[in-house]
């Protein structure tokens, strides 16, 4: 293991070989800005289709096809910008040009509205014979059917073309707290216990969190929470404005909601998410067995919020590089076989990945994609053991886009949300076992408990984010309270249910809901809960089964959206549709619990 990682001031002084490189999108700033100004252009070529596109069998294939080239250069826009952008939230350079591609795609939004109910005029028999008699459309046939499923939720066209031209208007809460989150929040230094001094940033907070002086995470803490505390209202105000454009176009749609306005697109019935919450809570007492377990091996009579991510295992005080992090998951990945794990040494060589802090950078970690191009990481890497996990984890997003793009056309090339977050949760479960697997006994506690706060932190931690996050865009669209005092009120509580009587609630942890992006994400963060318990089931099979399990996995990796997300995952042998597999791995963690609790 390493030293402690470098740190650095600014992105220039950062090695190029842990930079991602974009010049496979664009030479250049000005080359970007070349083909921005070229794609202009498509606003008008998508509105010269109007009227014709559905003429003949011929001219749908016509269009679709350059439909098809259009979205490629339209998604590489996007691509470049928004990784500059997020190399440096407080150069407006990059900013300005992430804007004006959203700009332009709203435009081409709405300039392509139309498209949509003259599908949905055409006559099924008439479709029927131009599937049979024009070569080559039969490829789109899923994708048309698609949008004809949506029929009782599409609008007239000029209905359509003001929706999408709501849309730019629509973003703007999120860009004004991604603005906020990341360009103008700073936090103030934590103390530790000898009185010494340690930034605060998106970074490094977890890592300060976990530190076994009980101050110093105190501290951070109170840094982190006091300064949202200081902005509760604006944060409560973006919030809203979220749910309320969220609410308006559920409504603007004939949907119930906006949570079945977000799942029906993506193939997910609406009692998976709700299913996901009831398994939760039915399961609420191994939870609160595993944070008592915590309170007594930390010697308190009540825990603090600031004493949940504290390892209650001694660890070994090392860091990794980010080549032995690299390392340590080619090896962790090898059962998945020898091709899969050279597209990831390639990945870790070839600059794929942006990898260390820098001020203004986006906080967190992603996994950038679009079909014809490699995907891009963002890392803010801090070099401790949840760092790997995080490389791991990104990568497994990296992988399915890689394989999917390689196996699909375009058109199917784009895997489902409900889907998204299987890949990289099999990575973290494959390294866990394997650090499991090759460790000393004396390190076996320590990581059973890390498996243990990965149930908590994904399976738990992200379904609580779910249901407050339905909750509150209910009572939204109820007219009912929506500002701070009631996100808050409504926020601390969930966390009393979900954590039990072993921790001791505070004001600063009913807070929590303004620092956390994904509210912004569209009802996106409950596939964290069902993927993880999807990646249990994934990472039994393949080290239980060995190839037969392996090639189903990557089969379903290579899926794209070339089949339902349900579907896709019952063909690498998990039915998500049951709720059985959130049950088992709930089941699991009890027993990991109880594991714990004998090696304690």
């Amino acid at each position: 293991m390493s030293d402690a990682v470098k740190t650095y001031a600014n992105r220039d002084e950062i090695p190029d070989e842990y930079k991602w490189d974009l010049s496979s999108l664009f030479a250049s700033d000005e080359e970007f800005s070349s083909a921005l100004k070229a794609a202009e252009s498509l606003v008008g070529e998508y509105a010269s289709w109007e009227g014709r596109a559905c003429s003949t069998g011929e001219d749908l294939l016509a269009y679709l096809r350059f439909d098809d080239d259009a979205t490629l250069a339209l998604e590489r826009l996007a691509c470049y910008a928004g990784r500059r952008a997020d190399e440096d939230a407080r150069v407006s350079r990059c900013q300005d040009m992430q804007a004006q591609v959203t700009s332009l795609l709203t435009r081409v939004e709405s300039a392509s509205a139309w498209f949509s109910p003259a599908i949905l005029a055409l006559p099924d028999e008439r479709l029927d014979g131009w599937y049979a008699s024009v070569d080559g459309l039969a490829l789109y046939k899923l994708a048309l059917d698609r949008v004809r499923a949506l029929r009782d939720h599409t609008l007239a066209p000029e209905e359509e073309a003001l929706l999408a031209q709501a849309g730019e208007m629509a973003a703007q809460p999120g860009l004004a707290f991604t603005m906020l989150n990341n360009a103008d929040l700073t936090f103030p230094d934590a103390t530790d216990s000898a009185g010494e001094k340690h930034p605060v940033t998106h970074g490094s907070f977890v890592a300060l969190e976990r530190s076994g002086d009980r101050a110093l995470r105190e501290s951070a803490y109170h840094s982190v929470y006091g300064t949202y505390g200081r902005v509760r209202n604006t944060s409560a105000a973006l919030l809203a404005a979220q749910m309320r454009q969220l609410a308006f176009f559920s409504r603007a749609r004939h949907y119930a909601s906006s949570l079945e306005a977000s799942l029906a697109p993506t193939e997910v019935p609406v009692e998976v998410y709700q299913n996901l919450i009831a398994s939760v809570h039915r399961n609420f007492e191994p939870m609160h067995r595993y944070l008592d377990l915590r309170r007594r091996v930390l010697g308190l009579d009540r825990l603090r919020y600031w004493d949940i991510y504290v390892p209650i295992v001694e660890a070994p005080e090392e860091t990794y590089t980010f080549e032995q992090a690299g390392e340590l998951i080619l090896e962790a990945l090898a059962p998945l076989g020898e091709e899969y794990v050279g597209v990831v040494r390639h990945a870790l060589g070839d600059r794929w990945i942006d990898v260390f802090e820098t001020p203004g950078k986006m906080s967190g970690a992603y996994s950038a994609d679009g079909h014809g191009m490699k995907p891009f990481i963002l890392l803010n890497f801090q070099g401790e053991l949840d760092d790997v996990f995080t490389l791991a984890h990104e990568m497994g997003h990296s992988m399915q886009t890689w394989l999917s793009n390689k196996a699909q056309p375009g058109r199917y090339a784009e895997y489902p949300m409900f889907v998204a977050e299987v890949a990289s949760t099999t990575n973290e479960c494959l390294l866990l076992r394997y650090l499991i697997e090759h460790s000393p006994k004396e390190r076996r506690a320590y990581l059973v408990n890390h498996f243990c706060e990965q149930f908590r932190t994904t399976l738990y931690r992200q379904t609580m984010f779910a249901e407050f996050e339905r909750d509150a865009n209910e009572a939204c669209a109820a007219g009912e309270g929506v500002g701070a005092e009631a996100l808050s009120e409504r926020y601390r509580a969930l966390n009393d249910a979900y954590y039990g009587p072993a921790i001791e609630s505070d004001d600063e942890i009913a807070l929590e809901w303004a620092r956390i992006p994904h509210f912004y994400y569209d009802y996106y963060v409950y596939v964290y809960a069902t993927s993880f318990a999807a990646a249990v089931a994934l990472s039994d099979r393949i080290l239980r089964e060995g190839k037969p399990a392996v090639d189903d996995y990557l089969g379903f990796l290579s899926g794209g959206c070339s089949k339902t997300p349900i579907e896709l995952l019952r063909g690498a042998g998990v039915d998500m549709a049951s709720g059985d597999v959130v049950d088992a791995a709930l089941a699991q963690f009890s027993k990991l619990v109880d594991e714990l609790e004998g090696l304690l």
